[in-house]
């Protein structure tokens, strides 16, 4: 491991380190836990941040950020029936960068799936309207 990857690694661990002790004293931290679940799937802790997600979910059920990033960690684990239909509720509920939603490499296994490509392709036709 190169010098400045593994000071990259450390960073991480510390910060993860940090954000978890947080937690630990405020378990409802919004923001304490959306920069932990994007540092667990940062670290490639996939089922980690599927958790932090999950928990975000019931603190915020219609957030469209919170439904995204859990439709990533979804797609990650290879999930992609459950990836398809939080990224179907996230655009529902007002995401709308499609063009970072369709170049995002979480969502990779997910933009292979041909009733994904179909919803886009829906989308972009109401879009035109």
């Amino acid at each position: 491991m190169k010098k400045e990857e593994k000071k990259k690694s450390g960073d991480i661990n510390f910060e993860i380190k940090f954000y978890e002790g947080i937690l630990k004293e405020q378990p409802d931290f919004i923001e304490a836990l959306m920069a932990l679940g994007d540092l667990y799937t940062k670290k490639g802790m996939i089922k980690e941040g599927l958790e932090i997600d999950l928990r975000l979910l019931s603190l915020k059920p219609n957030d469209p950020i919170v439904l995204y990033n859990l439709a990533c960690s979804y797609s990650l684990g290879g999930n992609i029936e459950e990836a398809l239909k939080t990224i179907q509720a996230a655009i529902d509920n007002g995401y709308d960068d499609l063009e970072y939603l369709l170049g995002d490499e979480d969502l990779e296994n997910l933009r292979s799936d041909p009733r994904f490509k179909e919803y886009i392709e829906v989308l972009n036709k109401k879009k035109k309207m």
